[in-house]
């Protein structure tokens, strides 16, 4: 009963993590077209 308990939560902590890292990549890459766009506008 123990083991699954484990399995389950090491399960969801992994697929929380793996979504938090694209989560965190698209907001860079969010961050990265505000910022060119801002280039362009100046130039």
């Amino acid at each position: 009963m123990i083991k699954k308990l484990m399995l389950a939560l090491g399960i969801t902590t992994m697929s929380l993590a793996a979504t938090a890292c694209n989560t965190v990549q698209g907001f860079g890459e969010d961050i990265e077209s505000v910022g060119e766009t801002g280039e362009d506008v100046i130039d």
